[in-house]
């Protein structure tokens, strides 16, 4: 995959895969499956930037489990994998 490092606040996020059979042991097709509001960490940016200048570090790092808003994101492909771009107070917690 390319290098891609987000700017400031902001994460890059790969959506984990939904399971394809219910608990109840139903396969689940295709249209009628949510994304997930679940993913991994690809990578983060820097920091937040306050009005004095100061970086202050994100709380989630590369490879945290993170769960976020349904539409809190924005869609990118790189590399033709699908890719979410959100700021980090898009994350609702990490999953541990």
């Amino acid at each position: 995959m390319s290098k891609i490092r987000p700017l400031h606040e902001k994460v890059l996020v790969k959506r984990l895969e939904e399971a394809e059979v219910s608990k109840g042991g139903i396969i689940i097709p295709d249209s009628a499956k949510e994304k997930p509001a679940e993913g991994e960490v690809i990578a983060v940016g820097k920091g937040r930037i306050s009005d004095d200048g100061k970086v202050t570090p994100l709380d989630v790092k590369v490879g945290d489990k993170v769960l976020f808003g349904k539409y809190s994101a924005t869609e990118v492909t790189i590399d033709g994998e699908e890719l979410l771009i959100m700021g980090e107070d898009n994350i609702l917690a990490v999953v541990e």
